[in-house]
């Protein structure tokens, strides 16, 4: 992997276990100096000590990704400690799983704030930092690297709320990149599939490490070199992307695109529109199923 993020800063977001920790540790040892961010600040610091432990730079942070003042505190305690912030790795996620006609408000706003929200929170910081970096004149080669998932990009039966955050999240890539790419930002988006604390007790047996000894597709740490790259500068050209990734299999996903269309060139009555729904749905590229469907 080489020393592709030498002397640049990268915070984590849930960094404490999982995708986030093989991140940090990824990061650090391609050069960068990393701020651990998890809200459990026990496991924060034990990746830390890893990182250091191996020689790699890392300070630990358990500030509330959901609240924009608290955000401000990683943001500002990555400068303090590390003089610049070059990237944003938004990772931390929460899942609360339940059919839809059984979910609650509380598991709605809980998912919708640690993902939707926590994106938002911190790269609000680091956008505005950027932002005025690069009206003072500096050369800015920033990164925002945010998480959707599969379910984000085609639903997930008894996921409504992770779906619809997820989902969100590819939006907010989409107009992020478009937005901050006059500024040096680039902002790309991740949709992994990998043992992680919220999948490994729900498809433990689909993703158990092979016993004898072949590939692990599921091990997290395959994800890592992927947002190594994404983080430095040899990425440059690379924004508005949601890569997917599972094992060694990397792949582009491809949004939503205006497809077939018919124009009457006056207004549509509505018993006129069953004909030509059916003919435009004969003609579109057919969607992948829903997850579970």
């Amino acid at each position: 992997m080489g020393k592709l993020c030498a002397s640049r800063t990268a915070i984590v977001t849930g960094a404490g276990g999982g995708l986030g920790k093989c991140y940090a540790k990824a990061l650090a040892e391609a050069g960068a100096n990393v701020v651990v961010n998890d809200i459990n600040p026990k496991t924060a610091e034990a990746t830390v000590r890893e990182i250091i432990e191996h020689g790699g730079s890392a300070s630990p942070d358990h500030s509330d990704i959901t609240d924009h003042v608290e955000a401000g505190k990683i943001f500002g305690h990555a400068l303090e400690k590390y003089g610049d912030v070059n990237v944003v790795v938004n990772n931390a996620g929460v899942c609360r799983d339940r059919m839809f006609a059984s979910l609650n408000p509380e598991e709605w706003d809980m998912v919708m704030a640690v993902h939707l929200k926590g994106h938002y929170c911190l790269a609000s910081h680091a956008a505005k930092y950027w932002r005025q970096q690069s009206k003072d004149g500096a050369t800015v080669s920033a990164r925002i690297i945010n998480t959707s998932s599969g379910a984000g990009l085609l639903g997930s039966v008894g996921q409504s709320n992770y779906s619809a955050a997820k989902g969100g999240i590819l939006s907010l890539t989409l107009v992020q990149a478009a937005e901050l790419q006059r500024y040096g930002v680039t902002v790309n988006a991740l949709a992994p599939q990998a043992r992680t604390g919220m999948t490994e007790d729900v498809f433990a047996d689909m993703m158990k490490i092979p016993e004898d000894g072949s590939f692990d597709r599921f091990n997290p740490e395959n994800v890592a070199p992927l947002v190594v790259w994404l983080a430095s500068e040899t990425s440059q050209g690379v924004t508005g992307q949601c890569f997917e990734i599972f094992g060694g299999k990397l792949s582009l996903a491809e949004g939503w695109h205006s497809g077939p269309e018919i124009d009457k060139e006056s207004m549509w009555q509505a018993d006129e529109l069953g004909d030509a729904v059916a003919d435009l749905l004969a003609q579109r590229k057919p969607a992948q199923p829903v997850y579970g469907s």
